[in-house]
């Protein structure tokens, strides 16, 4: 509790919000390591790495595993590992406060702010009636997806596992996270070729993937398209859009045209967006399907959503942008709004930010792996799961070296907490522009 009251108080460290959502999911990743290092979480000692690793997956909800989650954790680790995918999905702030307000405590403006921002609620203080909400919503919609999936479970493995399966497996996909307790048995593999789960799980993401601020809305508008706000209208098109061409490059690229292949199309393009579930071996794939793969987990979900990536509407902005230039326009407008020149700038420096993370961060991996027979390909593959928070693997994660896990843990934490707010938080405050001074402008040679 003293952790979250430290977080929570503002009034003695004046923290800018990339300094305390920072600082509160690396205390989160020390915590979670801390418990799964415990004995009554692990079915054996395991190592300060494996447990690090592990943490960092979960609150990062990235579902990259250097161990078992089913046979190296007790059902104690395991609801400790669900506890940070929840936490780590909506947001330690929200749950801060929640702890706080059961306290009987008073919750300042600023932090309000500070939940807003984690949500990327545009500046815009939450109240607590949103707070309770957004809560009641993703307990809704992961109640019904943990319904949903008894069906499948119950059979299999009995009322007892099958009712844990079904809650663990639900929030897993709802937060976009990737882990699963099914390894032993052959992973989400055993579900290959079933259209209910492709569906169930394939809902579960996306619901995930678009953000509360979305579902709410689409609801609050009666599901009327011409009336809901413009963020939303972007994030439904621009989800629709890469759902249905990630299915068709992929239904291409592998040429399974039977029930079967158009499935696993269907959830390839789903889960790399940000998801991590794996019905089929991602290692098998086409260097073309991991190409699209690794597009798809650059782009990622939506904003205020639980999953990674640059998000969809970044991309929808920059299309926007060249659509704009190549007709010649003074503005960059859509559905009758002009979008601000801060916004456009914002989206550069994300895409600027991330592709260069990845390229970096594949050449140090090429370096740490080197002689291990590792492709290229495979070892961009990684890298982008780890920075995109997606969890899938064409290696496999466990194979790769010390120095490789830890760059990967690191590339997690920055893809959850998102490279911007760590650029803010190394370059400390930001300088005031000083006012009525105008430089000359000069033109460029471009392109």
């Amino acid at each position: 509790m003293a952790f979250f009251t430290v977080i929570i108080n503002m009034k003695k460290h004046q923290w800018n919000a990339a300094q305390v959502l920072s600082l509160g999911f690396a205390a989160l990743i020390i915590l979670g390591t801390l418990l799964l290092l415990m004995p009554f979480s692990v079915t054996a000692p395991v190592g300060l790495p494996e447990a690090l690793f592990t943490a960092t997956s979960a609150v990062c909800v990235t579902g990259l595993t250097v161990l078992d989650t089913a046979s190296a954790f007790t059902v104690a680790g395991q609801a400790i590992i669900l506890l940070l995918i929840q936490v780590g999905g909506l947001g330690f702030m929200l749950f801060a406060t929640f702890l706080l307000k059961a306290l009987g405590r008073r919750i300042s403006l600023k932090s309000r702010m500070l939940i807003s921002e984690s949500a990327g609620a545009d500046g815009i203080a939450a109240t607590w009636r949103d707070m309770l909400r957004m809560a009641r919503v993703t307990l809704a919609v992961e109640g019904v997806g943990a319904l949903l999936l008894l069906a499948a479970f119950v059979p299999r493995f009995g009322w007892a596992t099958g009712a844990w399966y079904a809650v663990f497996h639900s929030v897993s996909a709802f937060c976009n996270a990737g882990f699963d307790l099914l390894g032993k048995s052959g992973g989400m593999a055993i579900f290959h070729g079933s259209a209910y789960m492709t569906l169930v799980l394939s809902l579960l993401i996306i619901f995930g993937g678009i953000g509360y601020a979305v579902l709410a809305d689409t609801v609050r508008q009666h599901f009327n398209f011409s009336r809901m706000q413009l963020h939303t209208r972007l994030v439904l098109i621009a989800t629709g859009a890469l759902l249905l061409v990630g299915f068709v490059l992929f239904l291409l690229l592998e040429g399974n045209y039977t029930g079967t292949g158009i499935l696993d199309a269907l959830f390839q393009s789903v889960t790399t967006r940000t998801a991590g579930f794996s019905m089929i071996d991602q290692g098998e794939l086409t260097d073309g399907s991991k190409l699209i793969g690794i597009v798809l987990m650059f782009i990622g979900a939506s904003p205020a959503s639980t999953g990674g990536g640059v998000k969809t509407t970044t991309v929808l902005m920059l299309l926007l942008v060249v659509v704009s230039t190549v007709k010649a326009q003074r503005d960059i407008t859509v559905f009758g709004r002009r979008l601000s020149l801060t916004t456009v700038r914002t989206a550069v420096c994300i895409v600027m930010a991330d592709l260069f993370l990845l390229l970096t961060a594949t050449l140090v991996m090429t370096v740490t792996e080197a002689g291990r027979g590792v492709s290229l390909i495979d070892l961009m593959y990684e890298t982008a799961s780890a920075l995109f928070t997606v969890g899938l693997t064409a290696s496999g994660t466990p194979h790769f070296t010390l120095a490789g896990r830890l760059l990967l843990v690191a590339l997690m934490y920055i893809g959850r907490v998102g490279p911007m707010t760590v650029m803010l938080l190394l370059s400390g405050s930001p300088k005031r522009e000083s006012k009525g001074l105008n430089y000359p402008e000069e033109h460029i040679l471009i392109g």
